[in-house]
């Protein structure tokens, strides 16, 4: 099938390349995020392949089935930013990737708080201007804290384990809680209000949908420890950015570790190192000492990318073949 790639960086054209060696599928590559703007770019294609934060909505699919388009193919497991309900009028399907690494987010989030706590960034900063000072620099043992996690799924889980190795506590909300991870890995599942209240360190593995779009908003915040710390892996709107920096104002939130942002769509993947940066609330929080923002790179492992690469082509590989597909996702009946 000729498949049309979007917001594709170097290491997405590598990883697709070599993983479409056992399928044989025909591949363009094409750096603009999939918009509106940019539909047109996959007529005469059979498929497309978009990442998390292009925008797929009922107007870019219709123009994707008028050039051609019979599938929609995610390289993420996040889907929110799709019109799934539009996609099945158009009798589109979608897949995912539903799981890839959980243990390359989850070791991401665990590096953030790491960073924040012992001052990395800072003491990098001040080392290479030949200050060796340790003013400013005194962290916590993590042994004996609590981590309190909001979601447990296949990165929760994983990131429970991390933090169990750490001596840490750990109390978890779920939706659906998975009482044999509690038995397996020592965690206790409670309530939000009771986690917020008694964790030392939140930190967020929820997908993104109407219910958890910001579940983190100015009431959260002030239910939790003065000077906890905050950290989110998971997407960006599970946070209310001007919330956030309120509290940090504040003193309430004591460091913000964010590899995600709620604003982040035409700014994170891309060089603007050479450009005003727009975004006030970004840019607002890049002047806080005490938040360490990362660009939606948690998931960047040689493992997790050959993963992505292979359950993408092997969902086309299916649809090709009239074979079921189990990475299909659709809108609620």
């Amino acid at each position: 099938m000729k498949i049309a790639v979007f917001d594709t960086q170097r290491y997405d054209r590598q990883a697709l390349e070599e993983a479409n060696r056992g399928h044989g599928h025909e591949l363009a590559f094409f750096e603009p995020r999939l918009v509106r703007e940019t539909a047109s770019l996959a007529t005469g294609f059979d498929a497309v392949c978009s990442f998390v934060n292009d925008q797929l909505d009922a107007a870019t699919l219709e123009l994707l089935r008028r050039g051609g388009v019979r599938l929609v193919a995610l390289r993420s497991a996040g889907f929110s930013h799709v019109d799934l309900a539009a996609a099945a009028r158009l009798g589109v399907p979608v897949v995912r990737v539903p799981s890839y690494s959980p243990h390359a987010v989850a070791e991401h989030a665990a590096a953030l708080v790491l960073a924040l706590n012992r001052k990395i960034y800072r003491a990098h900063a001040r080392v290479r201007e030949g200050n060796f000072s340790l003013d400013g620099l005194v962290g916590f043992d993590l042994v004996g804290k609590t981590v309190g996690l909001v979601g447990t799924g296949q990165i929760g889980a994983a990131a429970a384990r991390i933090f169990r190795g750490f001596g840490c506590a750990v109390l978890a909300f779920d939706a659906r809680p998975d009482e044999a991870l509690a038995s397996d890995v020592g965690l206790r599942y409670v309530s939000l209000d009771d986690l917020y209240r008694d964790a030392d360190i939140v930190s967020l593995h929820v997908p993104l949908s109407q219910g958890t779009r910001h579940i983190i908003d100015a009431a959260a915040l002030a239910k939790m420890k003065r000077g906890v710390m905050l950290i989110n892996t998971g997407r960006g709107p599970l946070i209310d950015s001007k919330a956030l920096i309120d509290a940090l104002k504040t003193g309430q939130v004591g460091a913000a570790g964010l590899d995600v942002y709620e604003g982040e769509e035409g700014i994170f993947f891309h060089d603007l190192s050479n450009q005003v940066l727009k975004d006030d609330v970004l840019a607002r929080l890049l002047t806080f000492p005490n938040v360490l923002i990362t660009a939606h790179q948690a998931f960047l492992t040689r493992e997790a990318l050959a993963a992505i690469a292979e359950t993408t082509l092997a969902s086309v590989t299916a649809f090709e073949r009239g074979e079921p597909l189990k990475n299909e996702v659709r809108a609620p009946a």
